[in-house]
């Protein structure tokens, strides 16, 4: 059975269903992180098993071991020494990277480039990033626990109204997504490019869906965002309509922030009290302010919806 060395020091925890651990520890005199990735259960292959599937469990196995796919312009792979397969899932050790974390319109920007650059298609690529995330909230019942507070009309239109915007937001152009897109992941500049790591979500999906992602734990104002993705559009020559991006980009974060505050409220739901009384929960209040902070993209798909 796959040990980690008791000699590697633990990181942050966190990415996708198939991520057993990640680690710090030193190779040759290289400071280098370890991630280990598990095999998928039988009853998990449906989804952690195919491979344009949001939660692909060797995604970034098939990045480590074509890099080019993602290398540039506007981000790039930090990078890899080594990969290690074994009938209980994969080992991928690379090079660890301690730098100032690039400014956030500059990582915007990159990810414009990213995006509307010209790319050669992968089959690992996850094709669905949202619609999946979706289909699994559904199977869960949707946002049954958000019904029960003042977001309830608001909450109810935009499920029923799910498949319009899915739609709407797959009308647009297509481009290569990082697909977690979320501060930790970019650690440094390269040039004007964005050293980045953390490739379990890369897909291929609407230009602006990255942006939207990344907006929601951005500090800075979502239009102003938007401004350095076009941007980093326009250097690479993509012919993707702002409108466009702005509906992929409002789209994906509205969902997700949705999904996420639902995911928070049903946790202490259960609990003993009102759900009212449990708003400002550390493990909720960050999700309803992130909910408040996208009220004019939630205001703008209620109205054209």
């Amino acid at each position: 059975m796959w040990q980690p060395d008791p000699s590697w020091v633990p990181l942050r925890a966190g990415g996708g269903p198939a991520t057993v651990g990640l680690w710090r520890t030193r190779v040759q005199d290289q400071d280098v992180v370890v991630k280990r990735l598990r095999r998928p259960e039988p009853d998990e292959a449906a989804v952690l098993g195919a491979p344009d599937h949001a939660g692909y469990w060797r995604r970034e196995v098939e990045v480590a071991l074509d890099l080019e796919a993602v290398d540039g312009p506007g981000l790039v792979p930090a990078p890899v020494l080594r990969v290690e397969e074994d009938d209980e899932g994969a080992t991928v050790v690379t090079a660890e990277v301690v730098a100032e974390p690039p400014p956030a319109l500059f990582v915007a920007a990159g990810l414009g480039r990213f995006a509307g650059a010209p790319f050669r298609e992968v089959g690992w690529a996850s094709r669905r990033t949202l619609t999946d995330r979706l289909a699994m909230a559904e199977a869960r019942g949707g946002w049954p626990t958000l019904r029960r507070t003042t977001l309830a009309d608001a909450a109810e239109h935009l499920w029923a109204r799910r498949t319009h915007w899915l739609a709407e937001r797959a009308a647009g152009p297509a481009g290569r997504l990082h697909g977690d897109a979320v501060p930790a992941n970019f650690l440094a500049s390269r040039g004007q490019d964005v050293l980045t790591v953390d490739w379990q979500g890369f897909g291929i999906g609407p230009i602006g869906t990255d942006l939207g992602y990344y907006a929601l734990s951005a500090r800075e104002d979502f239009d102003v965002l938007l401004d350095a993705y076009c941007g980093g559009l326009t250097a690479v020559g993509s012919e993707a309509d702002r409108r466009q991006v702005r509906i992929a980009a409002s789209v994906m974060a509205v969902y997700t922030v949705f999904s996420r505050a639902e995911w928070a409220l049903a946790r202490i739901a259960p609990g003993e009290g009102a759900l009212a009384g449990k708003y400002g929960h550390p493990s909720v209040a960050p999700h309803l302010r992130a909910l408040q902070r996208q009220i004019p993209r939630i205001e703008a798909l209620l109205g054209s919806g």
